[in-house]
């Protein structure tokens, strides 16, 4: 998913709480749990790339 490095905060974290929802559906297979799981888990890594960034920003400008 190469795309996932284009997409602001706010659409990675939409995207997350989109693969959240997913894993909360009655009747979800393992394997579509899995899938939602996987993407879920990088739309994190991607908020949290963004907001470690942010905040290295900040304490930079801060000092």
């Amino acid at each position: 998913m190469e795309k996932n490095k284009e997409l602001s905060f706010e659409e990675a974290l939409k995207q997350l709480e989109s693969s959240a929802e997913k894993l909360k559906k009655d009747g979800i297979t393992l394997e579509d749990a899995m899938k939602s799981y996987e993407e879920g888990l990088k739309y994190y890594k991607q908020c949290s790339e963004i907001l470690n960034d942010a905040k290295q920003k900040i304490e930079i400008i801060s000092n």
